[in-house]
């Protein structure tokens, strides 16, 4: 034991660059998949003055356990997993590290619209079952084809530009925007982003507001054949409508995120083969790693060195 502060990280793990600037605290770990149960009781025995919230949630019973918390900081910039209201009602702050990971998931986004678009995981089944379709295959051309982009953050506005640079005329939708980036035209209402897009990439927070905004009446609203990608947050879909959407009305989906996680198995989706899954992975790359880790950290401290008592 140290006379240190604790800081605990809910994962097994924080970059070595991170924890290099956390040196002045007890950094204690919760493992790969801590329960809110597990996260109390580390609360309770550690008293910790800061969290860093890598997996699971924080909840207003993890806050309670932990007299002395005054900062919760995500590793990453989703802090949907953490009960705010209750944070603030504690005045504990909440913080996010905002861009840190937005390469990373804009690329991912894009790996899982090719990989629709081009049925990249399909062929590669077949051609390992030792077919060669050729002659029968075709795939989808995104030159020309238009984009439609839900968010204009650090991560949709990557994913729009990359769009733009692949010959696709690309319209976004976001009341918030103050800026576009070049070759981005912004539409009034999600209604026409849908009517008019042959994909849709999401790239929103999940708010109250917006919990299941797409379901059966939206999902209607899509072109016939278009693609969904997801790598925002599964509670933005109805999934049980995707499902149905993707039995003739959609050309394919690539979802990086579940309104259970993880993904509840059985699952619909395992046996629907137009829908391509990924285990919510797309902030997770090399240099997110550190970046998220970093920002995260420097978050915790910026807090923590802001409410020290002086000496």
């Amino acid at each position: 034991m140290t006379n240190k502060d604790v800081i605990i990280v809910t994962g097994a793990d924080l970059a070595p660059e991170a924890l290099a600037l956390l040196g002045d605290y007890e950094v204690v770990f919760a493992g790969k998949k801590p329960q809110t149960a597990d996260l109390v009781d580390l609360a309770r025995q550690h008293n910790p003055v800061g969290i860093i919230v890598r997996y699971g949630s924080v909840t207003a019973e993890v806050m309670d356990a932990a007299p002395a918390l005054k900062v919760i900081s995500k590793h990453g910039s989703g802090i949907d997993v953490i009960d705010q209201k209750a944070a603030a009602e504690r005045d504990i702050a909440v913080k996010a590290a905002v861009g840190a990971n937005a390469a990373a998931v804009a690329e991912h986004a894009w790996a899982l619209i090719l990989a629709c678009a081009k049925a990249v995981p399909q062929l590669n089944e077949r051609m390992r079952a030792g077919h060669w379709d050729k002659s029968t295959h075709k795939t989808i051309e995104l030159n020309g084809r238009t984009l439609g982009i839900v968010g204009l953050g650090e991560i949709g506005r990557r994913a729009a530009m990359t769009g733009v640079a692949l010959g696709m005329r690309v319209i976004a939708f976001d009341p918030y925007a103050k800026t576009l980036p070049a070759g981005v035209t912004l539409v009034s209402d999600l209604p026409q982003l849908y009517k008019e897009s042959d994909v849709v990439s999401l790239h929103c927070p999940l708010t109250d507001e917006n919990r299941g905004m797409l379901n059966r009446e939206t999902l209607a609203l899509f072109k016939d054949g278009a693609i969904l990608v997801n790598t925002a947050r599964g509670g933005l879909i109805d999934e049980s409508a995707l499902a149905e959407a993707l039995n003739g009305k959609l050309y394919a989906a690539g979802l990086d995120s579940f309104a259970v996680e993880p993904m509840a198995v059985p699952h619909p989706f395992q046996q629907i083969p137009n829908v391509i899954l990924s285990p919510h992975i797309g902030g997770v790359s090399d240099a997110a790693y550190v970046n998220m880790g970093v920002g995260a950290a420097k978050n915790v401290l910026a807090v923590l060195q802001d409410t020290a008592t002086p000496v």
